[in-house]
């Protein structure tokens, strides 16, 4: 266990994410993948987790594990093409985990994914979150648009609402 991550996971608090994400940034986003889903029949979902829980802590579960938690419970990967796309977040860490379903993974490899997360990193850095965030959708539509195009037919299958934990 270490005592410097659970020390920075209590003190950042629920209210950490609304500091950064304001009501005005999560309807950016929340509107940005709902253009996004218009050009593939991918689906994209943003979390954002201020910290972990101690008995993940203590666990001492990576943002990774946390990130494919999510992705199972959030059912993102229960899509009829296996196009899901989890943006997590989880700013106690300050950590990025882009974790996509098995029908788009293979062709894109995970570099491609570190790649977006590594230049979400850069715009958080600057305190830019809303902008990271939303550079973040606008890649990963790029590789979905690629991948699984566009179809008229199109039923969105996920909530395209920011996840709050």
């Amino acid at each position: 266990m270490n005592f410097m991550r659970m020390a920075k996971h209590f003190a950042t608090t629920h209210r950490s994410i609304r500091q950064r994400f304001p009501e005005s940034s999560l309807a950016e986003i929340k509107h940005a993948i709902m253009v996004s889903e218009q050009s593939h029949r991918g689906e994209i979902r943003v979390a954002i987790e201020a910290a972990l829980q101690p008995s993940q802590l203590w666990q001492d579960m990576s943002p990774r594990e946390r990130a494919l938690e999510l992705f199972a419970s959030m059912h993102v990967w229960d899509t009829a093409d296996n196009s899901g796309v989890l943006i997590y977040i989880l700013l106690a860490d300050r950590s990025i985990e882009i974790v996509a379903d098995r029908g788009v993974c293979p062709a894109t490899g995970n570099a491609t994914w570190r790649d977006i997360a590594d230049a979400m990193r850069k715009h958080f850095a600057s305190g830019s979150y809303t902008e990271g965030t939303l550079a973040g959708v606008e890649a990963v539509s790029r590789e979905l648009a690629a991948l699984v195009p566009e179809n008229r037919f199109k039923v969105d299958e996920l909530p395209d609402d920011v996840t709050l934990l």
